[in-house]
């Protein structure tokens, strides 16, 4: 990509997105443009078209998505398999009808089976059953996957699909029902810490900030403990989903936005089809090749947060898969790899956080 280059950001508000823009402005780049959803409803054929029409993008970032946690899935399977699909197939398309010299498209790991071989390879695409909880997401991304080798294979585009592991960090969503889990349990903690202390005066800016199913600052007492401890958030004991045993790898957002202007500048798709007449699994892990198991994420994000609460484990909810992490092999050998512990990156997360309230 050059400087001047037309960069679109599909989702440039969102917690990847802005990451991405981020990276590009500090990189020089100074054409980048983004659209909210009120100003371009991507789930729109007709929008979308107009837009690309207008622009013509050289680059583009598909980062927009309809995105939560484990609950958020297994609830709302429906929206979660059809509104990817739309929003990739009608950026893909038009990326290919306006003559887009490259598309980066961010995926998810949760593309892989639920028993995959660890660490996941990227061969290990379409070897076995996925996760349920979250497999009419994982469908929607594997078929993203799938449109790019296929416009490349058959139109010669420039389309690179790549599959960040969870991630976190600045401008993630935060909502206690549709987070993912290390968001989530950042800001359970930090309820579960002020109501611990009785300090309403942090609960209520919270709430203020982000409320939760109607309930904000202006609540009574009564009715904020009633909405925290639906949530697992108790005077003397946090209550988190699952058996804790589950092992999970986790990403600093901006070092994810950091690999794909890496790879968006030093990878094209001819790089990774190997010698086989088969072009499949094309698709790049990008991670730390590092986990943690969420009993011990909980303990850390405690210890970062100053929680003395209990933190108790609520067997009756589902785990989901038991290990997640992903083989980086590939994206090591393309010539980068991430420098942020989660050590690290939960004390910048809990700072950020916290500035937030202010």
């Amino acid at each position: 990509m050059e400087l001047n280059s037309k960069i679109y950001i599909a989702g440039h508000r969102g917690l990847v997105g802005s990451a991405i823009w981020k990276n590009l402005s500090e990189k020089g780049y100074t054409n980048i443009i983004g659209k909210t959803s009120k100003e371009l409803d991507l789930l729109d054929p007709i929008a979308t078209a107009q837009f690309f029409e207008e622009e013509k993008p050289d680059y583009v970032f598909l980062a927009a998505a309809y995105v939560g946690g484990i609950m958020a899935n297994n609830t709302y399977r429906a929206d979660f398999i059809y509104k990817n699909l739309q929003i990739q197939q009608n950026v893909i398309y038009n990326s290919y009808k306006q003559n887009v010299k490259k598309l980066l498209f961010l995926g998810s790991t949760c593309i892989y089976p639920k028993d995959a071989h660890q660490p996941i390879s990227e061969n290990e695409l379409l070897t076995d059953t996925l996760e349920y909880t979250n497999e009419p997401y994982a469908i929607a991304k594997i078929a993203g996957i799938k449109m790019c080798e296929s416009f490349n294979i058959q139109y010669g585009t420039n389309f690179i699909s790549v599959m960040p592991t969870n991630l976190y960090g600045p401008n993630d969503n935060f909502d206690l029902e549709k987070s993912h889990v290390l968001p989530a349990m950042i800001r359970k903690t930090y309820l579960a810490k002020a109501l611990l202390t009785d300090d309403w005066l942090t609960i209520r800016k919270d709430l203020d900030k982000r409320p939760v199913e109607g309930i904000n600052g202006t609540s009574t007492n009564e009715e904020i403990a009633r909405i925290l401890n639906q949530y697992g958030i108790f005077e003397d004991r946090l209550e988190l989903w699952g058996t804790g045993r589950p092992m999970r790898e986790f990403l600093w957002s901006e070092e994810m936005a950091d690999a794909c202007v890496f790879i968006m500048n030093h990878v094209d798709f001819k790089d990774i089809v190997g010698h086989s007449k088969e072009i499949r699994n094309t698709q790049i892990n990008i991670g730390t090749g590092k986990d943690i198991s969420i009993a011990d994420l909980s303990a850390l994000i405690a210890k970062e947060i100053g929680y003395e609460g209990k933190i108790l484990f609520d067997f009756s909810k589902p785990d989901g898969t038991i290990k997640k992490l992903t083989d980086v092999s590939k994206l090591n050998a393309l010539g980068w790899k991430y420098s942020i512990e989660i050590e690290d990156g939960v004390s910048k997360i809990r700072q950020w956080y916290t500035k937030e309230q202010e």
